[in-house]
């Protein structure tokens, strides 16, 4: 079996890492801030000096860390990954990050007789802790299969999309689907809240229908709760759409739903909310109204 490395236990990658660890996974970690190591040595991983003795003591090195030129840290330097990659070593990116630059990471990898999955994650950080997280993977089938013990460890949904960058590219088309989503839900409740609805009962009646999402069973009853802890922060949130923002103008594809809602994140963060969680969009609406989930009818 190969022996596997996870760099990155941030709000996705320390459930991740949890999971390999219970499912009887020899697991090495490496984080930057190294107290985050601490409980999972506890729990039987172990730590690494830096990114290269890692890669050096792994056949197989996971990355699951905030954005491109983070993952670029991991990567180059002295101390990076490429420095202790062998032949035949598979490096598998997790993070959310530019597709052009995952090509030129991926060749760097390459270049050095090893391999590279893009394989981005969606669901949460209850689909980390949980295991159940969509996983969409760019790369050479062969390691595909080959990373398939320990991703299955994370993931319920895993699908080979096609080749290197593309399962960046897939992430994004995620992307754009759950902040559009998220104003759908936002623009609903708020609607249901001014007109005098029982919100529990709003979301009970159409989340069963064809207006059912992800979105709205799982950040519907936060919203309506007022709780703003984040499955994903808005500043997480704001770096993806940057990348869509940036790939949809390379492209000549018009995302003006994603567009907005960059905008309206945007305005939550000047207000020091981007540690909130996504679905705090709705705040930005409520702004506009002066009308706020929870409040009792007039």
């Amino acid at each position: 079996m190969d022996k596997i490395g996870f760099i990155g236990l941030g709000i996705m990658g320390r459930g991740m890492t949890a999971n390999l660890l219970k499912a009887g996974h020899d697991v090495t970690i490496w984080n930057r801030t190294a107290a985050r190591m601490v409980p999972f040595v506890e729990n039987g991983a172990i730590s690494a000096e830096s990114p290269r003795q890692l890669a050096e003591q792994c056949d197989i090195i996971l990355i699951c860390v905030s954005d491109t030129a983070d993952v670029e840290a991991v990567l180059h330097g002295d101390d990076g990954v490429l420095a202790g990659l062998s032949a035949g070593n598979l490096v598998i990116d997790h993070s959310t990050i530019s597709p052009a630059a995952t090509l030129e990471m991926a060749a760097a990898v390459n270049a050095v007789g090893a391999h590279w999955l893009d394989a981005p994650i969606s669901g949460g950080n209850e689909g980390a802790e949980n295991g159940t997280l969509s996983i969409m993977i760019g790369g050479d089938a062969a390691q595909v299969e080959r990373a398939m013990p320990f991703l299955e460890v994370m993931g319920k949904s895993i699908i080979h999309v096609g080749g290197q960058g593309d399962g960046q590219k897939v992430k994004l088309v995620n992307q754009i689907l759950v902040v559009v989503t998220q104003l759908a839900v936002s623009e609903a409740l708020l609607y249901a809240q001014a007109g005098g609805l029982d919100l529990e009962k709003t979301l009970a009646a159409v989340s069963g229908g064809a207006a059912g999402s992800w979105m709205l069973s799982n950040r519907g009853p936060q919203m309506i709760q007022r709780d703003w802890r984040p499955g994903f922060t808005i500043d997480l949130q704001q770096k993806d759409l940057r990348l869509v923002l940036e790939s949809a103008d390379q492209l000549g594809v018009p995302v003006l739903g994603t567009a907005q809602v960059f905008q309206l994140f945007r305005t939550l963060q000047q207000q020091g909310l981007g540690d909130d969680g996504n679905h705090a969009l709705v705040k930005a609406l409520e702004q506009m109204t002066g009308i706020e989930l929870g409040d009792a009818p007039t």
